[in-house]
């Protein structure tokens, strides 16, 4: 195998919007003790990545040019010396502070698991924080057999991921979505509810015997909702509290990428045991990655958007839900 000695690297040197992302060549570091490279797939788009971009996300300082993304899946093609647990050749799912996305990336290898061979690059890509997050929030909700939870935004990256693990512990779903996400969370096995005047109606209709826990990921009218469903304050959720979990899971702290390596190791084997399916909704090369930033800020998509390296057909292509929505 030819030794890899650059990478391309998906940088920006300005707060900004997508249009600040740009592709650059970069040297790419030989693996040291304790470490790998990785041939990157796949890589998952997170919509902390644009707060953290824009300078919304105050507490991140770390000097220009930054590298994008977190989430990542690929191929190990070289291992650094003592390193063990992974060999040249071994799928994995990972995950870095920033600077995924790339074709290459040298990383420790505490911050991988192993990828299944039932679970997909697309998949895999965008496991790590939709993943991590969900399976926190749960875990701190302590969800389960008995539970009816209502879920907002269940149609995307975490919601999603929140209610197909919640189901998969015997709770009963309800999910707020507009209406043209009604098929897609009926299939995960979610009752959907549309937003709008009269929704805590609509979900009492759902609950008769009333709501336990409700998590709010659309950020607007949760701490209403809950409240007028009888949710008590320890098992609500709110999107401030989905971002506290995601800036914690993006620390560099040691314990911190324990932690989310453990919690990524539980979500890839639930994706393994299909109990969680991930939809990638937009699937993009990596060269077109402000594009992709462009089309998740339309806050439209389902499941993931998601970045590839070696995408089969690298042209510009229609997006499922572009297809749905025309009827053809």
């Amino acid at each position: 195998m030819k030794k890899v000695t650059e990478a391309s690297v998906v940088e920006y040197d300005e707060t900004g919007g997508p249009e600040v992302l740009h592709l650059v060549r970069r040297p790419l570091a030989e693996p040291g003790p304790g470490e790998v490279t990785v041939e990157v797939m796949t890589m998952g788009l997170n919509h902390i990545d644009g707060f953290v971009r824009s300078g919304a996300e105050k507490e991140w300082d770390d000097p220009f040019p930054r590298g994008s993304g977190s989430c990542f899946a690929g191929t190990v093609i070289a291992v650094g010396p003592g390193t063990t647990g992974f060999r040249v050749g071994s799928d994995v799912v990972g995950h870095l502070r920033s600077g995924a996305q790339a074709s290459h990336v040298t990383v420790s290898v505490d911050r991988l698991v192993t990828k299944p061979k039932g679970v997909t690059f697309e998949t895999a890509g965008g496991l790590y924080l939709a993943g991590t997050t969900a399976l926190d929030i749960l875990d701190e909700l302590k969800v389960g057999a008995g539970d009816t939870v209502v879920i907002s935004a269940a149609a995307g990256g975490v919601g999603s991921v929140e209610a197909q693990i919640a189901m998969h512990r015997g709770a009963r779903v309800i999910g707020t979505c507009g209406a043209r996400n009604f098929d897609y969370l009926r299939q995960l096995g979610v009752k959907p509810v549309q937003y709008g005047d009269g929704i805590v109606e609509r979900i009492k209709a759902l609950a008769p015997d009333g709501v336990t826990a409700f998590i709010d990921n659309f950020g607007q009218d949760g701490h209403e909702l809950a409240e007028a469903l009888g949710v008590p304050a320890s098992r609500f959720r709110s999107s401030a509290d989905r971002r506290d979990r995601e800036v914690a899971l993006l620390s560099d702290d040691p314990e911190a990428v324990a932690h989310g390596t453990d919690q990524l190791r539980k979500v890839v084997e639930l994706a393994e045991k299909r109990a969680v399916t991930v939809l990638v909704s937009g699937f993009y090369p990596l060269a077109d990655v402000a594009e992709a930033y462009d089309d998740l800020l339309k806050l439209h998509s389902r499941g993931k958007v998601v970045l590839a390296t070696h995408p089969v057909n690298p042209r510009r292509i229609r997006k499922a839900r572009e297809v749905m929505e025309s009827g053809r």
